[in-house]
């Protein structure tokens, strides 16, 4: 990896930074027996046909992820991790409804991720937000009740909502009413779209919720007058160039749109997603969209620029991290 460059990430799901190591060791700190003799074995099964092959994996894998301790030590993996590939700022995603749907409580999953983020500025020299995604294939009386028992954390340790999980036939609009809550709440608004879905689903996210940042977007580039609107309101859209090949949303990274939504003036962020199950942490989507892509300093510098002016940090901030971004050397 050359030196990395500073960036925020803005689209990580943090269950989705469960390396198998820790998966097989959080198993046998809680008793559960998991089909697979070595991390390598379940590393082995890491071969997805398509979003929803995935997501059986992934929560699957979750059951082991039971207390406190669990959702601590899993945050706090990822941002050593992540500190080591340049990361400085984290816009961290996490899915209640899977922990709380299976007897986990609230309390343990926001402690373990409060502990672990309330220290990682001193630790690993990353400053955190958290924001929380329901599960757009669940019911949206689901995500009210999530929403509504999310309260008392609002402001402090949550920043922001979202929404995930399997995208097709599960249109953003019906989300709306949780949403205006949230906006209400005064939180940060965000929703993936344009992954698997179509373009229509990132102009419902933009027009029916609300949403300051589009995750994902890449199919945004079928509807020419839906780039022109993102350029012209330049809405972010965080990428994850790995994820997208891996879940076969583009068959080869070399046929990923991330060089021509550049060049159409889109602020496009590169983002790992879910780095365990996807090949790859923040600095090596970097890595992969340079050597594949033939993007060079510049356009990563570019990048990197992009994701911190499309994080939720105060300007001050971001202008402090853009300055470092511009005086970056790549060794």
């Amino acid at each position: 990896m050359i030196n990395p460059v500073p960036k925020a990430e803005l689209h990580l799901h943090i269950e989705g930074t469960l390396e198998p190591e820790l998966a097989l060791s959080l198993a046998a700190r809680n008793g559960l027996a998991l089909p697979y003799a070595s991390a390598d074995e379940l590393r082995a099964a890491y071969e997805f046909a398509d979003l929803r092959s995935f997501l059986n994996l992934y929560y699957r894998l979750m059951e082991v992820l039971r207390t406190e301790d669990d959702f601590a030590d899993l945050a706090d993996a990822y941002l050593e991790r992540a500190a080591a590939q340049g990361v400085r700022h984290a816009e961290i995603f996490f899915d209640p409804q899977a922990h709380t749907g299976r007897g986990v409580p609230l309390e343990a999953v926001l402690g373990g991720l409060g502990r672990a983020l309330t220290g990682a500025a001193g630790r690993h020299g990353v400053t955190t937000r958290l924001i929380l995604c329901f599960l757009r294939d669940e019911p949206v009386s689901s995500a009210l009740a999530t929403f509504e028992a999310a309260r008392p954390w609002f402001g402090t340790l949550i920043t922001g909502v979202g929404l995930d999980s399997a995208e097709v036939g599960h249109p953003p609009a019906a989300f709306r009413a949780v949403y205006d809550l949230a906006r209400d709440a005064g939180l940060h608004l965000v929703a993936h779209a344009g992954e698997e879905g179509p373009p229509e689903y990132v102009t419902e996210a933009l027009d029916v919720l609300g949403v300051q940042r589009i995750d994902h977007g890449i199919r945004s580039m079928e509807d020419p007058a839906l780039v022109a609107r993102l350029v012209r309101e330049q809405v972010p859209l965080t990428v994850c160039p790995l994820s997208n090949v891996r879940l076969r949303c583009v068959e080869r990274l070399a046929d990923h749109p991330l060089p021509a939504m550049l060049e159409a003036g889109l602020l496009v962020t590169v983002n790992s997603d879910d780095p365990s199950y996807f090949g790859g942490y923040a600095g090596d989507n970097f890595d992969a969209v340079r050597r594949e892509l033939g993007l060079g300093e510049a356009e990563l510098r570019r990048l990197a620029a992009n994701s911190f002016r499309a994080s939720f940090l105060p300007q001050e901030d971001k202008d402090a991290y853009l300055k470092e971004v511009a005086a970056h050397d790549f060794g």
